[in-house]
């Protein structure tokens, strides 16, 4: 796999392993900075890969413009995933919908029932999936690589701008005019659900809006749990 992108550009590469992986790779967005970036790679050069969100039910307004606005401008569709209706009833109806406050064990919870589940049927049948993860967003990413394989979905992963600076990120989009969440200009480095999103203060890790009332040092929700596994053979 890392031969076929191996000095590569992210286009290239993305090229090739649509290619390689025709109607089998997938691309994930949340609409953020990195994610726009790989968007306009995939919608303007018309490549065969698919693009899908993960409709949380909680996201924020601004985030819901951007979906809509990119939709608009490329003329493509973004897929949406939501949760399983049953279970995020069960799960409201019994602890409110507020919970993820009152515990990491119940954060989790609405996670796997908004994110994990929905994010396990978008993957399904699939051979790649391409994220916009880049290496210097939090400390438990800079142990990863541009090429893993994700042994829970039992798939190959790339990130085509893991090496990317946010500063390289931030000057593509005003290259292309590519649409972007304004919420990154209000102090918003990485945005998620609504309730569970703060901005950061100058001086925080990347990640530090993240379940901020919580005491841990990982910050994330389990989509992207750190592999130990590369493909760089």
């Amino acid at each position: 796999m890392s031969k076929l992108t191996e000095g590569k550009d992210p286009i290239a590469a993305l090229q090739l392993l649509a290619e390689q992986f025709a109607g089998e790779i997938v691309f994930s967005t949340s609409f953020g900075w990195e994610d726009q970036v790989i968007t306009h790679m995939i919608f303007a050069n018309n490549i065969p890969i698919k693009v899908f969100t993960l409709e949380t039910g909680r996201l924020f307004p601004e985030t819901y413009y951007v979906w809509n606005r990119t939709m608009e401008i490329y003329g493509k569709p973004v897929h949406a995933y939501f949760p399983e209706h049953h279970l995020l009833e069960n799960m409201v109806n019994a602890k409110g919908p507020n919970s993820f406050y009152e515990s990491v064990e119940n954060r989790k919870e609405c996670c796997g029932i908004r994110k994990i589940e929905p994010l396990k049927r978008a993957l399904a049948g699939n051979q790649c999936w391409i994220t916009g993860i880049r290496a210097e967003q939090s400390a438990n990413r800079q142990f990863m690589s541009d090429v893993e394989w994700d042994e829970g979905n039992q798939l190959i992963k790339f990130h085509p701008i893991y090496h990317w600076t946010l500063d390289e990120v931030k000057a593509y989009i005003k290259q292309y005019n590519i649409p972007y969440n304004t919420l990154h200009d209000r102090g918003f480095p990485s945005i998620g659900c609504a309730p569970c999103t703060r901005a950061v203060q100058p001086g925080e890790d990347f990640r530090a809006g993240r379940w901020w009332w919580e005491d841990q040092s990982k910050k994330e929700c389990g989509l992207h749990a750190v592999q130990l596994n590369d493909l760089k053979e």
